[in-house]
């Protein structure tokens, strides 16, 4: 898969990323080492631990880190859930959290097919 392609199939903007990173081979590099990024990872154990404070750490560190990559569907989702527990309460947030599952599993899936 090329690096266009795994964009797309991200639902992202590939020549908006290309603007802003500058070349494709660069663009492919930061996506790899995504894959090696504790933001989500952090996130889950915070969740997992019920600590609002780490949560909303992990969320906006997410948040920014798909801003700068330019992955579009998970920054989306990760900024709803941001601002949901901007207020350090973990509080009716579930659903947002489903769907930054959902986002970071089909972005590392297009991504583990760009290494391939």
């Amino acid at each position: 898969m090329t690096v266009k392609e795994c964009y797309e199939s991200m639902g992202s903007d590939y020549e908006g990323v290309i603007g802003r990173i500058g070349s494709e081979g660069l663009v492919k590099r930061f996506a790899l080492k995504f894959l090696d990024d504790p933001s989500y990872l952090n996130l889950e154990k915070a969740i997992q631990e019920q600590n609002a404070e780490e949560a909303f750490r992990a969320a906006h560190t997410l948040k920014g880190v798909c801003l700068n990559l330019g992955f579009d569907r998970l920054y989306k989702v990760s900024e709803e859930l941001t601002e949901k527990l901007r207020g350090r309460e973990l509080d009716r947030y579930e659903a947002l959290y489903e769907n930054v599952q959902k986002e970071y599993n089909n972005t590392i899936d297009a991504i583990c097919k760009l290494e391939e």
